[in-house]
């Protein structure tokens, strides 16, 4: 493995009886990055994180995370990595010092450090005055503030976040995503996986991931330009009844409705569009007024989820 990369896999595949989880993955993450995996429900993408952190074995591929083979080498990995999951999974019935000093434990903090650390995490992520408090008595935002602390009690070299962000509000999210790249600044690879588009956007990199499968990838800039698809944003007297009218038209990829206006994906290869939907919007006695304007990476998901992204020259 390269110094640079943090995570190596070649045909990564995991399989539960007869649902195949995830298929093939091939992922080359550079360390001191924030990488993301962007996908629905049911992607693969836990399931991947499952592998890299060794807690699953895959059933083909293999995998290089910090240069250590997964699982072979999973006890040794343990040491180097934090992982921070979905569901809160901290002891509720302890106070938030408890679980520091927990973990500390486990992790086999020696005494003066693990005192010391324990001090800085409380005062980073704003826990000091909690220390005493049940963690069954936090808020969501403080929850995760904790969690995260937990997962980098240890400094590890490489951290997982497995949809860490869904139960909290935005403000508690926006705080989030700037620790992560302090962590990230001081040298920590990040591997976060979210069906947030903006949390998506704050990622160096990312695969978006259906079926399990990597659908694309690339940072957030590339994946836009390279959506060979036009974007044209409509707005007409009424938008809801116009929708379907516009989703039967040839060469239309998809069609959202964001408010008063229509969002439409189209073919590239299609003679004029804006015209063609002005016209079929006329023939329903709708006037309509368009907009060409640049791919954004939720029309990039739409269309990989669909299974109709295609790259174009950009």
């Amino acid at each position: 493995m390269n110094g640079d990369t943090a995570i190596r896999t070649r045909g990564l595949t995991r399989r539960f009886g007869t649902t195949l989880a995830v298929d093939h993955i091939d992922l080359n993450i550079p360390r001191a990055s924030i990488y993301g995996f962007l996908g629905p429900n049911g992607s693969g993408k836990s399931t991947t994180i499952r592998m890299l952190c060794g807690l699953l074995t895959p059933s083909a591929g293999d995998a290089e995370v910090l240069g250590l083979t997964v699982p072979g080498q999973a006890e040794t990995l343990k040491h180097k990595i934090g992982y921070m999951t979905q569901r809160f999974s901290l002891y509720e019935d302890l106070s938030v010092r408890e679980n520091l000093q927990f973990i500390a434990e486990i992790y086999c903090l020696p005494r003066r450090r693990r005192t010391q650390r324990i001090a800085e995490l409380l005062d980073i992520y704003k826990l000091a005055a909690l220390g005493q408090q049940r963690a069954s008595t936090l808020s969501g935002g403080e929850k995760q503030r904790l969690a995260l602390a937990a997962a980098t009690l240890h400094e590890p070299e490489l951290l997982f976040l497995d949809e860490p962000t869904s139960a909290v509000d935005p403000q508690s999210r926006r705080a989030f995503w700037e620790t992560l790249f302090e962590l990230c600044a001081a040298g920590t690879t990040i591997l976060v996986s979210t069906h947030y588009m903006d949390e998506a956007e704050r990622c160096h990199a990312l695969a978006i991931l259906d079926r399990g499968r990597i659908m694309a990838d690339g940072t957030p800039k590339q994946l836009e330009d390279a959506l060979d698809a036009v974007v044209i944003e409509i707005e007409t007297t009424d938008p809801a009844r116009a929708r379907p009218f516009i989703a039967a038209m040839n060469g239309v990829l998809s069609v959202t409705q964001l408010g008063v206006r229509l969002r439409v994906l189209l073919d590239p290869h299609l003679a004029e569009p804006a015209q063609r939907l002005r016209e079929t919007l006329q023939q329903q006695g709708q006037s309509a007024t368009t907009l060409l304007t640049r791919p954004s990476l939720e029309d990039v998901f739409v269309a990989a989820t669909q299974g109709r992204y295609r790259r174009g020259d950009a």
